[in-house]
């Protein structure tokens, strides 16, 4: 398509826009605060951070303050008065353990479970870079399709009404003026499912991102799509091996279950604690005696155990944890081999995208063309209107065609950069460079 030709329905996508239109960027960021399910991870990574840190209690001392009273009265069936008398005590109580391995395991698997959320949380937000930005396009895509049928529709309302001219006068038959109703008649049914397309993927785009009447900004003519870098497939595959979140998520998780064993062997181990108390305790008397006193007791003690036979459910344990262990090296492995071969595929079909994108461009100056030589031709009576009305429709099916394939190019380099895991919200700026300021 000239530049010329763009002028017209860049005029007429950016007439449909309001004065606020936002870019992906803008969108994005909307999203952010507003996604129900980014921010639920968001709340979880937090939670567990919480609970990482709750493991530390069990390396660390604890100290304990206690204290009681009572008051006891004595009445005596005899004649003697009653008689009442209580008690005092505080006792402050601290333990502190020296060896205890197991405790040492499960707070290394807290600290790896706080990388795992990490990574969950990454990959919940380049889920959402990939949403937000499919939904976009999506608009634009409904955006662009109802303008061409609108300029369809009145291209085939101009050769309609040259038809029944050409009638009246006698220089074509009726068929000529049917065939062109019958076009216009499918091009108002086609108006109106683009109108109601149009609205539903506005709809989704406003319940993603927030908003009311959200409106994406479309990309600045002449569209010149990014080339693919690297353009070498082994590089996208490499980077994935060392940046996809839901490898490192399943490393920490065998990680967590190779420490998870070391803990159940852990259990034939001895622990050994240092404890301390101090007590104090103040009495005026009991019962049988009017006698008051107060003592202090401190105590300092080391607390030894040796477990020596569990019914052999330590042994059992430690099986149960070997399996799993092999469990999580095998989905490994099986996450692996599947994000090598989705990072192939999105890459293969990005590249795929830029060639039909090419193709399309050529097939929209040829089909311009095309039409250009029939509207002459039926003007001097070597066409008829079918020609030309055929003509228009692949014209405006390529105009939609080239426009989804342009979009579809730039939300698979996102889908790619996911697939390998390196997307960022950086990469939304390429984007935005190509959309209208």
């Amino acid at each position: 398509m000239t530049p010329f030709r763009l002028i017209p329905l860049v005029a007429a996508l950016l007439a449909t826009l309001p004065a606020h239109a936002q870019s992906l960027v803008d969108l994005y960021q909307a999203a952010r605060a507003y996604d129900a399910s980014f921010q639920s991870v968001q709340s979880q990574y937090e939670a567990t951070a919480a609970k990482a840190e709750q493991a530390r209690a069990g390396l660390l001392p604890t100290a304990n303050l206690g204290m009681a009273i009572s008051r006891s009265s004595v009445d005596p069936d005899t004649k003697l008065a009653s008689t009442a008398f209580g008690s005092q005590s505080a006792t402050l109580s601290g333990s502190h353990p020296l060896y205890r391995p197991a405790n040492q395991i499960t707070f290394d698997q807290g600290l790896r479970s706080v990388i795992t959320a990490q990574a969950q949380l990454l990959s919940a937000e380049q889920d959402l870079l990939v949403r937000v930005s499919q939904s976009y396009f999506d608009v634009l895509a409904a955006l662009d399709a109802l303008t061409f049928v609108t300029a369809q529709k009145t291209a085939v309302s101009e050769q309609l009404a040259s038809a029944v001219r050409n009638f009246e006068v006698g220089t074509s038959t009726i068929t000529d003026t049917r065939e062109a109703q019958a076009r216009f008649d499918l091009v108002l049914a086609q108006q109106i499912a683009a109108e109601n397309d149009l609205r539903v993927k506005k709809i989704a785009l406003d319940q993603l991102v927030g908003k009311t009447e959200a409106s994406p900004k479309p990309l600045t003519p002449p569209v010149i799509l990014p080339a693919m870098l690297p353009d070498d497939v082994r590089v996208w595959v490499n980077q994935a091996a060392e940046l996809h979140p839901q490898l490192r998520q399943l490393a920490l998780a065998l990680e967590v279950a190779q420490l998870e064993t070391q803990k159940a062997q852990a259990a034939s181990k001895p622990t050994l604690d240092l404890n301390a108390s101090y007590a104090m305790s103040n009495n005026d008397g009991t019962s049988s005696s009017r006698t008051s006193y107060k003592a202090s007791v401190a105590t300092v003690a080391l607390a030894f155990n040796m477990p020596l036979f569990s019914g052999f459910s330590i042994q059992n344990r430690v099986k149960e944890t070997l399996a799993l262990e092999d469990k999580a090296r095998t989905d490994l492995e099986a996450a692996r081999r599947t994000i090598s071969q989705a990072t192939r595929t999105a890459f293969f079909g990005v590249l795929s995208g830029q060639g039909q994108a090419r193709a399309l461009q050529a097939a929209e100056a040829s089909s311009q063309s095309a039409l250009d030589a029939n509207k002459l031709g039926y003007q001097v009576g070597v066409r008829i209107n079918i020609d030309v009305l055929n003509a228009q429709s692949q014209l405006f099916q390529t105009k939609r065609d080239l426009a989804k394939a342009r979009y579809d190019v730039l939300v698979g380099g996102l889908k790619l950069r996911q697939a390998n895991g390196s997307l960022r919200p950086e990469d939304l700026l390429a984007i935005d460079a190509l959309l209208v300021k």
